[in-house]
Protein backbone atom coordinates (compact mmCIF):
# COMPACT_ATOMS: atom_id res chain seq x y z
CA UNK A 1 0.00 0.00 0.00
CA UNK A 2 1.16 3.29 -1.01
CA UNK A 3 2.20 5.50 1.89
CA UNK A 4 1.13 9.18 2.69
CA UNK A 5 3.87 11.82 3.51
CA UNK A 6 5.34 12.39 6.94
CA UNK A 7 3.96 16.04 6.49
CA UNK A 8 0.96 14.54 6.23
CA UNK A 9 0.93 12.14 8.90
CA UNK A 10 2.17 14.62 11.43
CA UNK A 11 0.29 17.49 10.97
CA UNK A 12 -1.25 18.98 13.87
CA UNK A 13 -4.64 17.96 14.01
CA UNK A 14 -7.03 20.92 14.83
CA UNK A 15 -7.83 21.43 18.63
CA UNK A 16 -10.79 23.83 18.18
CA UNK A 17 -12.51 20.82 15.04
CA UNK A 18 -11.07 17.42 16.50
CA UNK A 19 -14.33 17.32 18.70
CA UNK A 20 -16.86 17.72 15.92
CA UNK A 21 -17.20 14.08 15.54
CA UNK A 22 -18.85 13.48 19.42
CA UNK A 23 -20.76 17.07 18.68
CA UNK A 24 -22.84 15.42 15.54
CA UNK A 25 -22.92 12.42 17.81
CA UNK A 26 -24.95 14.40 20.35
CA UNK A 27 -27.07 16.43 17.72
CA UNK A 28 -28.06 12.97 16.38
CA UNK A 29 -28.92 12.15 20.35
CA UNK A 30 -31.14 15.37 20.41
CA UNK A 31 -28.95 17.30 22.42
CA UNK A 32 -28.78 20.98 21.86
CA UNK A 33 -24.96 21.76 21.37
CA UNK A 34 -23.98 25.06 22.28
CA UNK A 35 -20.71 26.27 20.42
CA UNK A 36 -17.91 27.99 22.28
CA UNK A 37 -15.74 26.35 20.58
CA UNK A 38 -14.59 28.45 17.46
CA UNK A 39 -14.77 31.70 16.29
CA UNK A 40 -18.04 31.82 14.28
CA UNK A 41 -20.27 35.18 14.95
CA UNK A 42 -23.50 35.08 14.52
CA UNK A 43 -23.65 38.58 13.90
CA UNK A 44 -25.39 39.37 10.77
CA UNK A 45 -23.25 39.92 7.54
CA UNK A 46 -23.58 43.15 5.80
CA UNK A 47 -26.69 43.84 3.74
CA UNK A 48 -24.90 45.52 1.29
CA UNK A 49 -22.35 42.08 0.76
CA UNK A 50 -25.75 39.87 0.68
CA UNK A 51 -27.28 42.15 -2.26
CA UNK A 52 -24.04 41.67 -4.10
CA UNK A 53 -24.45 38.07 -4.33
CA UNK A 54 -28.23 38.11 -5.04
CA UNK A 55 -27.72 40.67 -8.04
CA UNK A 56 -24.70 39.20 -9.30
CA UNK A 57 -25.51 39.87 -12.94
CA UNK A 58 -22.56 38.35 -14.70
CA UNK A 59 -22.91 35.36 -17.45
CA UNK A 60 -19.54 33.34 -16.48
CA UNK A 61 -18.07 33.42 -12.72
CA UNK A 62 -14.46 34.22 -14.19
CA UNK A 63 -10.66 34.35 -13.07
CA UNK A 64 -10.03 37.73 -11.36
CA UNK A 65 -6.85 39.25 -11.37
CA UNK A 66 -4.48 36.94 -8.99
CA UNK A 67 -3.49 40.07 -6.96
CA UNK A 68 -7.27 40.82 -6.51
CA UNK A 69 -8.70 43.59 -8.42
CA UNK A 70 -7.80 46.88 -8.30
CA UNK A 71 -10.98 48.35 -7.34
CA UNK A 72 -10.78 46.39 -3.70
CA UNK A 73 -7.06 46.79 -3.00
CA UNK A 74 -8.11 50.74 -3.44
CA UNK A 75 -10.71 50.04 -1.19
CA UNK A 76 -8.38 48.62 1.24
CA UNK A 77 -6.14 51.52 0.90
CA UNK A 78 -8.89 53.95 2.05
CA UNK A 79 -10.10 51.71 5.00
CA UNK A 80 -6.40 51.87 6.44
CA UNK A 81 -6.02 54.90 5.94
CA UNK A 82 -8.69 54.98 8.53
CA UNK A 83 -6.61 53.23 10.92
CA UNK A 84 -3.45 55.77 10.05
CA UNK A 85 -1.98 53.07 7.76
CA UNK A 86 -0.63 54.37 4.74
CA UNK A 87 -0.11 51.50 1.87
CA UNK A 88 -0.81 51.65 -1.83
CA UNK A 89 -2.57 48.79 -3.81
CA UNK A 90 0.58 47.48 -5.01
CA UNK A 91 1.20 46.87 -1.35
CA UNK A 92 -1.85 44.38 -0.93
CA UNK A 93 -1.90 41.14 -2.40
CA UNK A 94 -5.79 39.85 -1.67
CA UNK A 95 -5.66 36.31 -0.24
CA UNK A 96 -8.27 32.58 -0.07
CA UNK A 97 -8.51 34.06 3.78
CA UNK A 98 -6.10 35.16 6.30
CA UNK A 99 -5.10 31.96 6.44
CA UNK A 100 -3.18 31.57 3.02
CA UNK A 101 -1.96 35.32 3.38
CA UNK A 102 0.09 33.51 6.70
CA UNK A 103 0.90 30.21 4.47
CA UNK A 104 2.06 32.57 1.62
CA UNK A 105 4.43 34.82 3.75
CA UNK A 106 5.63 31.36 4.98
CA UNK A 107 6.74 30.40 2.10
CA UNK A 108 8.12 33.91 0.45
CA UNK A 109 10.37 34.24 3.49
CA UNK A 110 11.66 30.77 4.84
CA UNK A 111 12.93 27.71 4.28
CA UNK A 112 13.01 24.17 5.09
CA UNK A 113 13.92 24.11 8.54
CA UNK A 114 13.71 27.64 9.18
CA UNK A 115 12.16 28.75 12.75
CA UNK A 116 9.28 31.02 13.74
CA UNK A 117 8.90 32.42 17.08
CA UNK A 118 5.79 32.90 18.64
CA UNK A 119 3.87 34.25 21.90
CA UNK A 120 2.01 31.00 23.16
CA UNK A 121 -0.75 30.23 23.92
CA UNK A 122 -1.46 30.94 19.88
CA UNK A 123 -4.04 30.28 17.45
CA UNK A 124 -4.15 26.60 16.29
CA UNK A 125 -3.41 26.92 12.83
CA UNK A 126 -0.40 28.92 12.73
CA UNK A 127 1.48 25.75 14.51
CA UNK A 128 -0.47 23.70 11.26
CA UNK A 129 0.44 26.61 8.76
CA UNK A 130 3.98 26.10 10.12
CA UNK A 131 4.56 22.46 10.00
CA UNK A 132 2.72 22.61 6.32
CA UNK A 133 5.81 25.27 5.54
CA UNK A 134 8.66 22.59 7.25
CA UNK A 135 9.06 25.85 9.82
CA UNK A 136 9.72 24.91 13.42
CA UNK A 137 7.68 27.39 15.54
CA UNK A 138 9.33 28.04 18.77
CA UNK A 139 6.95 29.30 21.51
CA UNK A 140 8.08 31.75 24.16
CA UNK A 141 5.11 31.67 26.86
CA UNK A 142 2.90 34.18 28.57
CA UNK A 143 0.74 33.79 31.50
CA UNK A 144 -2.55 34.48 32.55
CA UNK A 145 -1.12 35.51 35.69
CA UNK A 146 -0.10 38.69 33.51
CA UNK A 147 -3.70 38.35 31.07
CA UNK A 148 -1.26 36.90 28.41
CA UNK A 149 0.65 39.98 27.90
CA UNK A 150 4.33 39.79 25.69
CA UNK A 151 7.04 37.77 27.60
CA UNK A 152 9.70 39.61 28.50
CA UNK A 153 11.74 40.73 25.33
CA UNK A 154 15.22 39.46 26.87
CA UNK A 155 13.24 35.71 26.98
CA UNK A 156 12.14 36.24 23.24
CA UNK A 157 15.81 37.29 22.12
CA UNK A 158 16.87 34.85 23.54
CA UNK A 159 15.11 32.45 21.18
CA UNK A 160 16.85 33.67 18.08
CA UNK A 161 19.37 31.86 16.74
CA UNK A 162 20.83 31.34 12.85
CA UNK A 163 17.03 30.12 11.87
CA UNK A 164 15.16 32.19 13.27
CA UNK A 165 13.33 34.35 10.28
CA UNK A 166 10.52 36.03 11.94
CA UNK A 167 9.08 36.86 14.89
CA UNK A 168 4.83 36.32 14.89
CA UNK A 169 1.97 37.69 16.49
CA UNK A 170 -1.95 38.29 16.62
CA UNK A 171 -3.04 41.24 17.76
CA UNK A 172 -5.59 41.82 19.29
CA UNK A 173 -5.01 37.96 20.14
CA UNK A 174 -6.53 34.88 19.72
CA UNK A 175 -6.87 32.71 21.94
CA UNK A 176 -6.07 35.30 25.00
CA UNK A 177 -7.69 38.64 23.81
CA UNK A 178 -4.48 40.50 24.81
CA UNK A 179 -3.96 44.00 22.72
CA UNK A 180 -0.50 44.86 22.11
CA UNK A 181 0.90 48.36 24.00
CA UNK A 182 2.73 50.61 21.81
CA UNK A 183 5.72 49.96 24.22
CA UNK A 184 5.32 45.76 23.23
CA UNK A 185 5.46 46.38 19.47
CA UNK A 186 7.99 48.89 19.76
CA UNK A 187 10.20 46.60 21.92
CA UNK A 188 9.55 43.89 18.83
CA UNK A 189 9.82 46.32 16.42
CA UNK A 190 14.06 47.39 17.57
CA UNK A 191 14.31 43.44 18.48
CA UNK A 192 13.73 42.38 14.57
CA UNK A 193 15.73 45.46 13.10
CA UNK A 194 18.67 44.15 15.45
CA UNK A 195 18.83 40.58 14.28
CA UNK A 196 17.20 41.44 10.66
CA UNK A 197 13.79 39.75 11.34
CA UNK A 198 10.50 39.93 9.73
CA UNK A 199 7.80 41.19 11.90
CA UNK A 200 4.25 39.23 10.78
CA UNK A 201 1.15 40.69 12.60
CA UNK A 202 -2.13 38.44 12.00
CA UNK A 203 -4.55 41.94 12.87
CA UNK A 204 -8.03 40.43 11.35
CA UNK A 205 -9.17 41.42 14.57
CA UNK A 206 -8.52 45.42 14.64
CA UNK A 207 -12.07 46.73 15.16
CA UNK A 208 -13.17 44.81 18.28
CA UNK A 209 -11.24 46.82 21.32
CA UNK A 210 -12.90 46.94 24.64
CA UNK A 211 -11.86 49.29 28.03
CA UNK A 212 -10.10 52.01 26.38
CA UNK A 213 -7.09 49.76 25.08
CA UNK A 214 -6.09 51.21 21.75
CA UNK A 215 -4.84 49.20 18.42
CA UNK A 216 -1.49 49.77 17.12
CA UNK A 217 -0.44 48.30 13.94
CA UNK A 218 2.54 47.24 12.63
CA UNK A 219 2.30 49.33 9.74
CA UNK A 220 2.75 52.69 11.43
CA UNK A 221 5.97 52.00 13.01
CA UNK A 222 8.22 54.12 11.69
CA UNK A 223 11.58 52.71 10.24
CA UNK A 224 10.07 49.24 9.85
CA UNK A 225 8.93 48.81 6.49
CA UNK A 226 11.03 46.52 5.21
CA UNK A 227 10.63 44.45 8.51
CA UNK A 228 6.85 44.04 8.77
CA UNK A 229 4.05 41.91 6.93
CA UNK A 230 0.61 42.74 8.19
CA UNK A 231 -2.50 39.87 7.39
CA UNK A 232 -5.90 40.77 7.57
CA UNK A 233 -9.26 39.83 6.60
CA UNK A 234 -12.96 40.17 5.82
CA UNK A 235 -14.19 37.05 7.99
CA UNK A 236 -14.30 38.81 11.59
CA UNK A 237 -14.82 42.02 10.77
CA UNK A 238 -17.85 41.98 8.32
CA UNK A 239 -19.10 38.38 9.69
CA UNK A 240 -18.09 36.82 6.40
CA UNK A 241 -15.95 34.41 7.21
CA UNK A 242 -17.50 31.81 4.60
CA UNK A 243 -16.20 34.41 1.74
CA UNK A 244 -12.59 33.41 2.37
CA UNK A 245 -11.02 36.49 1.35
CA UNK A 246 -8.20 38.10 2.97
CA UNK A 247 -5.19 39.91 1.96
CA UNK A 248 -1.15 40.00 2.72
CA UNK A 249 0.09 43.61 3.07
CA UNK A 250 3.62 44.93 3.16
CA UNK A 251 5.60 47.48 1.89
CA UNK A 252 8.87 45.31 1.56
CA UNK A 253 8.91 44.61 -2.78
CA UNK A 254 10.74 41.28 -2.28
CA UNK A 255 7.98 39.88 -0.22
CA UNK A 256 5.46 41.43 -2.64
CA UNK A 257 6.99 40.06 -5.63
CA UNK A 258 7.75 36.25 -4.32
CA UNK A 259 4.32 36.36 -3.10
CA UNK A 260 2.32 37.57 -6.43
CA UNK A 261 4.11 34.26 -7.67
CA UNK A 262 2.55 31.87 -4.97
CA UNK A 263 -0.72 34.19 -5.78
CA UNK A 264 -0.54 33.05 -9.93
CA UNK A 265 0.42 29.66 -9.02
CA UNK A 266 -3.35 29.59 -7.45
CA UNK A 267 -4.44 31.54 -10.41
CA UNK A 268 -6.97 34.06 -8.15
CA UNK A 269 -8.60 34.43 -4.64
CA UNK A 270 -12.35 33.38 -4.79
CA UNK A 271 -14.57 35.71 -7.29
CA UNK A 272 -17.76 35.93 -5.81
CA UNK A 273 -16.17 36.07 -2.18
CA UNK A 274 -14.13 39.21 -3.41
CA UNK A 275 -17.71 40.76 -4.69
CA UNK A 276 -18.88 40.37 -1.77
CA UNK A 277 -16.50 41.70 0.29
CA UNK A 278 -16.16 44.86 -2.00
CA UNK A 279 -19.67 46.03 -1.54
CA UNK A 280 -19.45 45.09 2.24
CA UNK A 281 -16.84 47.69 2.52
CA UNK A 282 -19.77 49.96 1.41
CA UNK A 283 -21.29 49.82 4.96
CA UNK A 284 -21.30 52.40 7.31
CA UNK A 285 -18.89 52.95 9.98
CA UNK A 286 -21.60 52.44 12.57
CA UNK A 287 -21.90 48.87 11.13
CA UNK A 288 -18.74 48.54 13.08
CA UNK A 289 -19.47 50.44 15.79
CA UNK A 290 -22.42 48.55 16.95
CA UNK A 291 -20.90 44.70 16.09
CA UNK A 292 -17.87 46.30 18.73
CA UNK A 293 -20.60 47.13 21.22
CA UNK A 294 -22.07 43.81 20.96
CA UNK A 295 -19.03 41.93 21.87
CA UNK A 296 -18.43 44.42 24.72
CA UNK A 297 -21.73 43.37 26.06
CA UNK A 298 -21.00 39.75 25.46
CA UNK A 299 -17.71 39.80 26.89
CA UNK A 300 -19.27 41.83 29.85
CA UNK A 301 -21.80 39.55 30.76
CA UNK A 302 -19.69 36.35 30.09
CA UNK A 303 -16.44 37.22 32.12
CA UNK A 304 -18.76 38.39 34.69
CA UNK A 305 -20.73 35.09 35.26
CA UNK A 306 -17.46 32.85 35.14
CA UNK A 307 -15.61 35.36 37.71
CA UNK A 308 -18.83 33.87 40.00
CA UNK A 309 -17.83 30.30 39.56
CA UNK A 310 -15.66 28.97 42.48
CA UNK A 311 -12.43 27.62 41.40
CA UNK A 312 -11.53 29.19 37.59
CA UNK A 313 -9.51 31.72 36.47
CA UNK A 314 -10.73 33.99 33.46
CA UNK A 315 -8.44 36.17 31.29
CA UNK A 316 -10.36 39.67 30.64
CA UNK A 317 -9.73 40.03 26.90
CA UNK A 318 -9.09 43.83 25.98
CA UNK A 319 -9.90 42.92 22.05
CA UNK A 320 -11.08 39.99 19.87
CA UNK A 321 -13.66 37.84 20.79
CA UNK A 322 -12.05 34.69 22.91
CA UNK A 323 -11.05 34.50 26.50
CA UNK A 324 -9.32 31.57 28.13
CA UNK A 325 -10.66 30.01 31.28
CA UNK A 326 -8.52 28.11 34.01
CA UNK A 327 -10.73 24.90 35.59
CA UNK A 328 -10.28 22.94 38.32
CA UNK A 329 -9.69 20.40 35.96
CA UNK A 330 -6.33 18.20 35.02
CA UNK A 331 -6.90 17.82 31.52
CA UNK A 332 -9.55 19.68 29.44
CA UNK A 333 -9.53 17.39 26.59
CA UNK A 334 -10.64 14.70 28.12
CA UNK A 335 -13.37 17.14 29.84
CA UNK A 336 -14.42 18.41 26.54
CA UNK A 337 -14.86 15.41 24.92
CA UNK A 338 -16.58 14.45 28.07
CA UNK A 339 -19.02 16.89 27.78
CA UNK A 340 -20.47 15.65 24.42
CA UNK A 341 -20.47 12.32 25.16
CA UNK A 342 -21.55 11.89 28.83
CA UNK A 343 -23.35 15.07 29.85
CA UNK A 344 -26.18 17.01 29.55
CA UNK A 345 -28.50 19.41 31.15
CA UNK A 346 -31.76 19.89 30.81
CA UNK A 347 -30.54 18.62 27.20
CA UNK A 348 -28.10 20.90 26.43
CA UNK A 349 -24.20 20.66 26.49
CA UNK A 350 -21.45 23.03 25.62
CA UNK A 351 -19.03 22.62 23.02
CA UNK A 352 -15.43 24.35 23.97
CA UNK A 353 -11.86 24.28 22.65
CA UNK A 354 -9.43 22.85 24.53
CA UNK A 355 -6.08 24.94 24.98
CA UNK A 356 -3.73 22.59 25.28
CA UNK A 357 -3.77 22.85 20.87
CA UNK A 358 -3.02 26.68 21.12
CA UNK A 359 0.64 25.91 22.94
CA UNK A 360 3.60 24.58 21.86
CA UNK A 361 4.40 22.41 24.89
CA UNK A 362 0.65 20.58 24.75
CA UNK A 363 0.86 20.61 29.02
CA UNK A 364 0.71 24.07 29.63
CA UNK A 365 -2.58 24.19 28.15
CA UNK A 366 -4.14 21.10 30.09
CA UNK A 367 -6.31 23.09 32.57
CA UNK A 368 -7.65 25.77 30.35
CA UNK A 369 -9.83 26.36 27.49
CA UNK A 370 -10.91 28.87 25.24
CA UNK A 371 -14.52 30.36 25.02
CA UNK A 372 -15.49 32.43 21.90
CA UNK A 373 -18.05 34.86 22.81
CA UNK A 374 -19.94 35.06 19.57
CA UNK A 375 -23.10 33.67 20.68
CA UNK A 376 -26.27 35.91 21.75
CA UNK A 377 -26.40 36.89 25.63
CA UNK A 378 -28.83 34.41 26.55
CA UNK A 379 -27.19 31.66 24.77
CA UNK A 380 -23.80 32.98 26.41
CA UNK A 381 -26.10 32.70 30.11
CA UNK A 382 -27.23 29.08 29.11
CA UNK A 383 -23.08 28.29 28.88
CA UNK A 384 -22.52 29.15 32.23
CA UNK A 385 -24.90 27.22 33.68
CA UNK A 386 -24.09 24.43 31.90
CA UNK A 387 -20.05 24.64 32.31
CA UNK A 388 -20.80 25.25 36.08
CA UNK A 389 -23.21 22.20 36.62
CA UNK A 390 -20.72 20.12 34.30
CA UNK A 391 -17.50 21.12 36.46
CA UNK A 392 -19.87 19.80 39.83
CA UNK A 393 -20.97 16.46 38.21
CA UNK A 394 -17.61 16.07 36.50
CA UNK A 395 -16.27 12.87 38.17
CA UNK A 396 -12.81 14.54 38.39
CA UNK A 397 -13.07 17.80 38.96
CA UNK A 398 -10.46 19.03 41.72
CA UNK A 399 -11.95 21.30 44.13
CA UNK A 400 -15.00 22.92 43.66
CA UNK A 401 -18.22 24.08 45.10
CA UNK A 402 -21.50 24.77 43.48
CA UNK A 403 -22.50 28.25 43.18
CA UNK A 404 -25.78 28.77 44.52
Amino acid sequence: MPKISLKGKNLPTSPIRKLSKYATDAKAKGIDVIHLNIGQPDIDTPAKALQAIQSFDKNVLAYGPSEGSLAYRQKMCSYFAKHNIEVQPDDILVTTGASEAIIMTLDCITNEGDELIIPEPFYANYDTFAAACGVKVVPVSSTIDSNFSLPPIDVIEGKINAKTRAIFICNPNNPTGHVYSKKELNDLATLVKKHDLFLIVDEVYREFIYDGAVHHSVLTISGLEEHAILVDSMSKRYSMCGARIGCLVSKNKEVMDAGLKFAQSRLSPPTLGLHASEAAMDEPLSYLNEVTKTYLERRNTLVGLLQQIPGITVSVPLGAFYCLVQLPIDDTDVFAKWLLTSFNHNGKTVMVAPASGFYGDRSLGKSLIRIAFVLNIERLKESVIILEKALVAYPHTLTLKAHS
